[in-house]
């Protein structure tokens, strides 16, 4: 690439500039300073007392002492000049690395445009590329638990060119197997376990891409009816629809249903053709399959995975709201709204919904007809959860229904007027007073300044999440419950007993800030249903 040769007694500078190359002769002394521009190499020569030629392309050029040519040429390959070390400046990579993000959300845009036009979209696979695997391996959070082959983002990214180059081989030659997921259980709230797996990292990267490419194809085709796990659509936007359509439309009945185990018990057939509806790429949805049908560690022993999609993969969100798609939300535009001569409104949550009903018979017959819509698809009704209460403006009653960790109730204003309250539900409300309890044991030797600010971040994000119109009275009780259990703790490591309680609030105020709400959702707005 450079404009010189280095003959035998050539030796590189031993300190150089970031970016650039330096190159030391005896008797005389000749420097190489490379410049980044666009796709440009500027090069700027600075030639000793020895008389030399340069040539650049078809045309050649003396330089004398104190002479300093300019030339510019195409930049370096990857792998640089054979004996001398092609660096690049942090400035230099961020720009490409922005270019590269761009050039994969430009994709992603046209993806959408295809799936706003066409009913089937055709090569996809093409879009994980190593632009598209660098940037998944740019969003991976640090500390992440592992999978089966061991590898974190520090790890895998110390050979990150190498090791992306090598997998875009192997899924161009088919080659690509992905690893079994790790099985792991975190506790429910009932007291059972549930089941979560762990990609190997690898297999994580190319869900990512996977996920955003299902995502940019399905997010014009889903239904304003479904919230999971969908941009710019959270549990605060289903809690506001939710007081807004009983608080001003005709609902006397609410259907609180729910699907027994449905990441383990979702039909890996019939989703694969609910994908081949839309996508017409076969390697992709080869792909799809693999990592359905990869299979689960669970210690030593490794079990088939037949039926259902790993919670925990960056694909199963995605892939959930999919067969849900079709087989709830389309099922409730298609056939139960017409059905249905009162008003009836429907809303979901990943696998969790409700029916809202204006008759009592109609929410009954909805229920059968629920149970065989879900049996024909290898799905069942999770009976022990599932119930038809009365509640609305017309319906005086004490009845209450959970949702996203809301309690939903029949109460009035001050002024008397009806009024549908918002509460955090009471099993939400043990859980976090027991993990609480729990984590101050862990505190009873740490400093008490570094506890506190601990304390504040926790309750800013229960006050994110719970802080919405009306729970206030909530998120208080759970704010004093945290601020004594604190104070029991702080003076149950002193043995003398002399941290006063007049002392704690000096401190306890200093650090952790009043609770508050966060979300209205009293503010009325248009219909999106």
């Amino acid at each position: 690439m450079f404009p010189f040769t280095a003959d035998s007694n050539t030796s590189p500078l031993s300190q150089g500039l970031v970016g650039s190359v330096g190159v030391q002769e005896r008797g005389e002394h000749t420097m190489i300073i490379q410049a980044y521009l666009g796709g440009l190499t500027i090069s700027v020569v600075a030639n000793g007392n020895s008389k030399r030629s340069l040539a650049n392309g078809a045309r050649t050029m003396d330089c004398q002492k104190s002479d300093q040519l300019i030339v510019v040429m195409k930049s370096a390959k990857a792998g640089g000049v054979k004996g001398l070390t092609n660096q690049q400046s942090p400035e230099v990579k961020h720009a490409r690395h922005r270019r590269s993000t761009k050039s994969v959300e430009h994709e992603l845009k046209g993806i959408r445009y295809q799936s706003e036009k066409y009913d089937k979209l055709t090569t996809l696979i093409n879009r994980i590329n190593e632009d598209s695997l660098k940037m998944a391996h740019q969003k991976q959070k640090t500390g992440k638990a592992v999978g089966v082959d061991g590898e974190t983002k520090e790890t895998y990214g110390i050979s990150l060119d190498e090791n992306i180059k090598d997998l875009i081989d192997r899924m161009k030659r088919f080659k690509y197997i992905p690893q079994p997921v790790r099985r792991t259980y975190i506790p429910k709230p009932n007291g059972k376990q549930r089941p979560l797996g762990i990609p190997a990292y690898e297999d994580r990267l190319v869900q990512s891409v996977m996920a955003e490419i299902l995502n940019d194809i399905y997010e014009p085709r889903f239904l304003n009816c479904s919230y999971g796990f969908r941009p710019n659509r959270g549990a605060h936007d289903v809690v506001q629809y939710i007081n807004q359509t009983i608080m001003t439309k005709k609902v006397n009945y609410v259907l609180d249903a729910d699907i027994k185990g449905f990441f383990d018990n979702l039909d890996q057939k019939w989703l694969m053709k609910f994908l081949e509806h839309d996508i017409a790429d076969k390697n992709f949805l080869r792909y799809i399959s693999r990592f359905l049908k990869a299979g689960i560690m669970e210690g030593t022993e490794r079990k088939e995975s037949d039926r259902g999609t790993p919670q925990g993969g960056q694909i199963s969100p995605v892939l959930a709201n999919v067969y849900l798609h079709y087989v709830l939300d389309q099922w409730y535009e298609i056939v139960v709204k017409r059905v249905c001569k009162g008003e009836v409104y429907y809303i979901r949550y990943a696998d969790d919904f409700l029916f809202l009903f204006q008759y009592e018979d109609e929410a009954r017959r909805t229920l059968n007809s629920l149970r065989e819509r879900l049996n024909r698809f290898g799905l069942e009704v999770a009976e022990d959860k599932t119930r038809i209460l009365p509640i609305g403006r017309f319906k005086g009653t004490k009845e209450d229904f959970d949702f996203l960790g809301f309690t939903f109730f029949n109460t009035t204003t001050r002024g008397g007027k009806y009024r549908l309250g918002v509460r955090t539900s009471k099993k939400k409300m043990k859980i976090k007073k027991q993990t609480v309890k729990a984590w101050l044991r862990t505190r009873l030797t740490a400093p008490v300044a570094d506890t506190m600010r601990l304390i504040n971040l926790s309750l800013a994000g229960h006050y994110n999440y719970y802080g919405v119109s009306g729970n206030y009275h909530s998120i208080q009780v759970f704010w004093k419950y945290v601020m004594y259990a604190t104070y029991r703790m702080l003076n149950r490591r002193d043995q003398k007993g002399k941290f006063r309680y007049d002392k704690f609030r000096r401190v306890w105020d200093y650090y952790v800030s009043e609770p508050h709400l966060t979300t209205d959702i009293w503010n009325w707005k248009p219909m999106s249903i």
